[in-house]
C-alpha cells in the first residue's frame, strides 16, 4: 500500500466519532467547510472525513480528498436501505457497481446512463472490495463478541451476512414500499440503495483512482425505515465499520 493516504470518508456523524479513537498521531486540517483527520491506521497513513449527506456533498469530498490530499484510494461507509429480497438488516454490503438511480437525461441519453460518459454503471476497484469483503465476513463471525447477541437480537439481527453487488444512490431518502418497489422493478439486482456512493464513484473515475462502497443495512427501505434508525447507526453500524476498517488494514500489505 502506498504511502499516500488512503481516505477513508464516512456518511454519519456516529462512524466518524467511532473511526477516529483509532487514528494515532493525529492532525486536523479544515478544508472547505470539513476536517480532515490526518493519522496512521494498524500503521498505515490514512486520511478520515465526514462528507455529508447526498450525491453533491459526496462528490466535493472525494475530489478534495485526491486533489488537495491525493489520496491513493477512498473507501466511503455508511448505511443503506436494502432492496434485494436476500438482503436483511444486519448485513453488510460492498459495492462492486454502483448507479445513480436519479439520473435521467432522457431522451438526450438512456435513463440512468451518465451525460457524455456512455455508461450508467460505474465499477468499484476490485482488489479493494475483494479485500474489504473479506475483512466484513471477518467481523460479522465475530458480531456477537463485538455487539453482543442480545443487543443484535433487539434489532431482530441473527446470523448476518456479506453480500456483494449492485448498489444504487439518489438524493432521495428511500422509505416508502412503494418506492423500493419502484427501485426493484427498475434495477432488478440492486442489493441496496443509498445517497453517496454512486457519486464518489463517479468522481473517482475522474481522476482514475480506486474505490470501494462499503454499507451496513440499516432497514429495507420501506415504510418502516425511520425506525431506530439513529440508534442503529450508533449502536451496530459504526461499531461494523471501525472494525471492518481495522481488520482491513491490519491485513493490508505496507510499501
Amino acid at each position: 500500500m502506498s504511502e499516500r493516504p488512503v481516505a477513508i470518508v464516512s456518511a454519519m456523524h456516529d462512524e466518524l466519532r467511532a473511526l477516529l479513537p483509532a487514528l494515532h498521531d493525529a492532525r486536523t486540517v479544515h478544508l472547505a467547510g470539513r476536517a480532515f483527520h490526518h493519522g496512521r491506521i494498524q500503521g498505515h497513513p490514512v486520511v478520515l472525513v465526514l462528507s455529508g449527506i447526498g450525491k453533491v456533498a459526496a462528490a466535493t469530498t472525494a475530489v478534495l480528498l485526491m486533489h488537495a490530499f491525493d489520496a491513493c484510494q477512498l473507501v466511503f461507509t455508511g448505511v443503506a436501505g436494502g432492496l434485494h429480497r436476500g438482503v436483511r438488516v444486519g448485513d453488510v454490503v460492498v459495492a462492486r457497481q454502483l448507479l445513480q438511480h436519479d439520473m435521467d437525461a432522457s431522451p438526450l441519453f438512456p435513463r440512468f446512463e451518465v451525460p457524455l460518459t456512455g455508461r450508467s454503471r460505474f465499477d468499484a476497484d476490485a482488489p479493494l472490495a475483494d479485500a474489504l469483503a473479506a475483512a466484513a465476513r471477518r467481523c460479522l463471525d465475530r458480531a456477537d463478541a463485538l455487539i453482543g447477541a442480545p443487543h443484535l437480537l433487539d434489532f431482530g439481527i441473527d446470523g448476518a451476512r456479506v453480500h456483494e453487488g449492485l448498489v444504487i444512490s439518489g438524493d432521495r431518502f428511500v422509505a416508502s414500499a412503494a418506492h423500493s418497489d419502484e427501485l426493484r422493478a427498475l434495477q432488478p439486482d440492486a442489493l441496496a440503495v443509498e445517497m453517496e456512493g454512486a457519486a464518489v464513484a463517479q468522481a473517482c473515475a475522474d481522476f482514475e483512482r480506486p474505490f470501494a462502497v462499503l454499507r451496513t443495512v440499516s432497514d429495507r427501505a420501506d415504510d418502516s425505515a425511520h425506525v431506530d434508525f439513529t440508534r442503529f447507526t450508533a449502536e451496530v453500524a459504526s461499531v461494523y465499520t471501525r472494525a471492518i476498517v481495522e481488520d482491513w488494514l491490519a491485513h493490508a500489505v505496507h510499501g
